[in-house]
Order: C-alpha cells, then sequence, then structure tokens
C-alpha cells in the first residue's frame, strides 16, 4: 500500500468480494426503487465518455460505478473504472464584504496529486496515454469539475507536458438534473471558462430525475467518508460497520450482482440507445458484447 493509498477511504471491493465475511447476513432485501433511472443514465454516460477510461469523482456515483463493475467485469475491451474519492468542498473566508472559498494549501495539492496518481492521472501519463481520462460526477454549478481541471492544469504547466496534446485526452460528463429544454436553458459549462480550454464535446451532460439524483448525491448512505482537502493527509480510519452502512452495501452487492446478470447488461446496452457515439466502432462493439449471451460471453472472456 502507498502512502497516498492510506489516506484513501476504504471501500469493501463487491466485485471480487472477498472482505464481506458475514457483513450482509441479516441484511434486509434492498429496494432499488432507482435502478431504471440509474441503468439509463449509465448507458448514457458509456455513450458520451468518448471511449475513455471513466474516473468517478467523490462518492455521489458510487452506484453507478457498482452497476458498471458489475456490468464490465468480463468484457475484454471495456473501459477502466476508477474512483477518485475526493470532495473539494471546504470552508468559505470573507473577502471584503463577499465569501470565497479558501485556496487550496500546497499541503492538499501536493496529496491531490499523489492521490490522482495512484489512478494513473499524471501529466505524464495523461500526454502518452491512447484513451481520454473521462471524469463523472453529479453537477450543479460545477465547481468540483472547476477544482479538478485547474489542479491539473497547473500540474501539467508546472511539469510543462504538451498541453495541445493532453487537452485531446480529458473529457468530463456531468450528470445533472433533468428539467424542461428550451433555448434559454442555463446550462453549468456556460458558466465556467475553463470549458473552452477544452476540444468540443468533451464537457457533456446527462440528466437524471431531481429524486434520483438528489437521493444519490444527497441523500444515500454511503460506504466511504466524505474525503474533504483537510482529510486528504491525514491517515483515513477504518469503514463503518453500523446497521446502516450494512444495509448499504446490501445495496451495493445487489446492483453489482444486477450489472453481472444477463438482463442487467443488456438492459445497460439498450440504455446506450440511439446515441450518437453507436456510429463509432469502440461503442458497437462494446454493446454487442455487454448483449451476448452468457455462454459465448464467458468463453470470449476466457479466451
Amino acid at each position: 500500500m502507498t502512502a497516498s493509498e492510506q489516506h484513501v477511504p476504504f471501500r469493501w471491493d463487491l466485485i471480487t468480494p472477498d472482505q464481506l465475511g458475514s457483513l450482509l447476513h441479516g441484511t434486509t432485501e434492498p429496494d432499488l426503487w432507482f435502478l431504471p433511472h440509474l441503468v439509463a443514465c449509465t448507458g448514457k454516460v458509456l455513450a458520451r465518455s468518448g471511449n475513455g477510461d471513466l474516473v468517478f469523482v467523490g462518492r455521489s456515483l458510487d452506484s453507478m460505478v457498482d452497476l458498471l463493475g458489475g456490468a464490465l467485469a468480463d468484457c475484454r475491451d471495456g473501459p477502466q473504472l476508477h474512483r477518485l474519492p475526493l470532495s473539494f468542498a471546504r470552508s468559505p473566508i470573507a473577502e471584503g464584504r463577499r465569501w470565497r472559498r479558501r485556496p487550496l494549501t500546497m499541503r492538499e495539492l501536493a496529496q491531490a496529486r499523489r492521490i490522482l496518481a495512484g489512478v494513473g492521472v499524471t501529466p505524464y501519463r495523461l500526454a502518452r496515454r491512447e484513451r481520454p481520462v473521462t471524469f463523472v460526477d453529479v453537477v450543479h454549478a460545477g465547481s468540483t469539475f472547476t477544482d479538478l481541471f485547474h489542479l491539473l492544469s497547473d500540474w501539467i504547466d508546472e511539469e510543462r507536458e504538451t498541453w495541445p496534446v493532453i487537452r485531446r485526452k480529458i473529457r468530463f460528463v456531468g450528470v445533472t438534473i433533468r428539467r424542461k429544454t428550451s433555448p434559454n436553458t442555463a446550462r453549468w459549462q456556460q458558466e465556467a471558462d475553463w470549458t473552452r480550454r477544452l476540444p468540443a464535446r468533451a464537457v457533456v451532460n446527462v440528466s437524471m430525475p431531481y429524486g434520483v439524483w438528489s437521493y444519490l448525491g444527497d441523500h444515500q448512505v454511503k460506504l466511504t467518508r466524505t474525503f474533504r482537502p483537510e482529510h486528504w493527509s491525514a491517515e483515513a480510519p477504518g469503514p463503518e460497520r453500523d446497521e446502516r452502512t450494512r444495509q448499504a452495501l446490501a445495496e451495493a452487492a445487489a446492483l453489482v450482482a444486477y450489472g453481472r446478470s444477463g438482463w442487467g447488461r443488456r438492459a445497460v446496452a439498450r440504455a446506450v440507445g440511439r446515441e450518437p457515439a453507436l456510429a463509432e466502432a469502440w461503442l458497437r462493439s462494446l454493446v454487442t458484447e455487454l448483449s451476448a449471451p452468457e455462454g459465448p460471453r464467458k468463453r470470449a472472456a476466457a479466451g
């Protein structure tokens, strides 16, 4: 375990669950009332990822990672999934008559870089990777993506890596609240100047109903503790094992199991729908693999 991994909040591995023991004993069957909307959103996130490896920021979309972890477990050339549990929330400071969030300290920035390196994101590796990196998170005003982009941009400048190359290797997918569309609808990325430094379609959105968005982002019991800047360099405590956490673990395990099932994989494949990216070979291949019957799929994975 590296120094940065010691500080990242623990989360059980539910794809190869050898750590659970009796934790699920006595839990009730979870109510996955949000599953249809989660599946629909997941298919569109895949389609709009630009064939990037997916890095999920924070904890809000842990359920999407669980679903995809199951669905992609045996795929030969699917995207890699990573959790980046960083929260950029921090206390405001006064600036005249206004308030703004305090800047990150040098120590916090250094630790954030180490944690990013732990999921394969460094200026050096971004400049040389084949697939892009696609960051995914729930979005309201886009402050987390803004902080993350500037952290990466400053790091790239400091390392003197080639920005014209790297700008084509970074994508952002925001999961937003579904609203009525109109020409006057404001979108968060229109207010963020940094998005203009990336190619067109490198910053895109997928919407979901407010009730599901709020549940995942605000109310769902999470399996990891919040990980704000003041905690990035502190040794992370072990996981909770109380009744609420055990029930949340049962929910997460059920999502992984659904993703692994034939009907779960096919549901994710159908959710891609008629996305424009379906014209591209990488997405057609992924949809075909997700839609394959269990037997051929397992034989292909073994081969």
